[in-house]
């Protein structure tokens, strides 16, 4: 049987019933070289229930997933280090067809190695990738029918931190723009970053914010964010000390006002966060504790945005590498990268 390693999911709504809703939810994985990559998947939002619709793509090392906000294409990061494509990684785009089946439209090069996250603007017309071990953000315009221009934009991420081994250079890990669609924000776990853009039309597409960067603690290793959805709260979580930030804008200038750890106070052991999503009502924070091997659970203060920590609750499997939350936020869905499955948290 062929192994696989699961890495993030993207849900697309796929049918409406009297009682129940049934979602499409993808599936992207690692693989040695070409092979079935992303996996597609019935979800039942009453009961749970995943089912198999047996039609996978063929892709290399789909690691994370996006679709656009009209919910009419997915675009996928091909994560690969190629030394014969100027360490270029890749981005592939695909059609969302009946029943959720994917056409591929086109692949471009990242020129960065190691391509892990994607973005795409609220209005769909741009997509950004960042890559890990080129440390520099890729942008490019998306065409009418959904591929990918050529490469419009390339920023390089400079500095480094002072982590051992993992901070010696800059490494970016992901990028988001805001609801308005006028700033990007991407996170740099080589350098304690989280960057601000100025997003505009033109050649040159983003240009560092009047306040051009967030500066982390030390060694912390921003690695994913979230925004609340009135847009004055980031919540960075950070790999490599199992910590939570919160940002709040003050008057025209981001500021931490908020570090929380998401492991227990008596925990000794190897853990490294990766990846944070609010539950839809924004009473909650969540973060993936790999290693712990937990989901920590935070109650969110609406008004000063401040996190309490409520628990830890075990995935039951190894290393949470990525989750989402159903459409109804009933149901928190962990794709555990080491134990190559799915498994399910009940939300709050």
């Amino acid at each position: 049987m062929k192994l696989f390693t699961i890495c993030l999911f993207s849900f697309f709504l796929m049918t409406q019933g009297a009682e129940a809703k049934k979602h499409i939810l993808y599936v992207g994985t690692y693989t040695t070289g070409m092979a079935e990559g992303i996996f597609v998947y019935s979800f039942n939002d009453q009961t749970g229930r995943l089912v198999n619709l047996k039609m996978p793509i063929v892709c290399n090392n789909p690691s994370f997933l996006t679709i656009s906000a009209d919910k009419k294409f997915l675009y996928s990061v091909d994560e690969v280090d190629d030394p014969d494509k100027n360490n270029s990684g890749g981005i592939s785009a695909f059609r969302i067809e009946e029943k959720g089946r994917l056409t591929f439209l086109n692949h471009v090069q990242t020129n960065g190695a190691n391509p892990c996250h994607v973005g795409i603007s609220p209005d769909g017309k741009r997509l950004v990738a960042s890559n890990y071990s080129g440390g520099n953000l890729s942008v490019f315009n998306v065409l009418p029918n959904g591929s990918l221009s050529e490469m419009v934009q390339r920023i390089q991420h400079e500095g480094s931190g002072p982590f051992p081994g993992r901070q010696s250079e800059p490494h970016a890990h992901s990028a988001r723009f805001d609801a308005t669609g006028k700033l990007l924000f991407a996170a740099d776990l080589g350098i304690d970053e989280l960057k601000i853009y100025r997003v505009g039309a033109g050649e040159v597409p983003l240009k560092p914010d009047a306040q051009p960067f967030i500066k982390l603690f030390p060694g912390s290793g921003p690695r994913h964010f979230d925004f609340s959805s009135d847009g004055r709260f980031i919540y960075v979580i950070n790999e490599l000390n199992s910590s939570v930030a919160v940002i709040m804008k003050y008057g025209g200038e981001w500021k931490t006002v908020q570090t929380i750890k998401t492991v227990p106070k008596d925990y000794i052991g190897e853990s490294w966060c990766a990846d944070i999503h609010l539950s839809v009502d924004g009473r909650f924070v969540y973060g993936s504790n790999r290693g712990h091997n937990s989901i920590a659970v935070f109650k969110r203060d609406n008004t000063s945005g401040k996190l309490e920590m409520v628990q830890t609750v075990s995935v039951e499997g190894n290393w949470p590498r990525n989750f989402t939350l159903d459409p109804t936020g009933q149901f928190l869905l962990v794709a555990n990268q080491k134990s190559n499955d799915i498994t399910f948290v009940c939300s709050f």
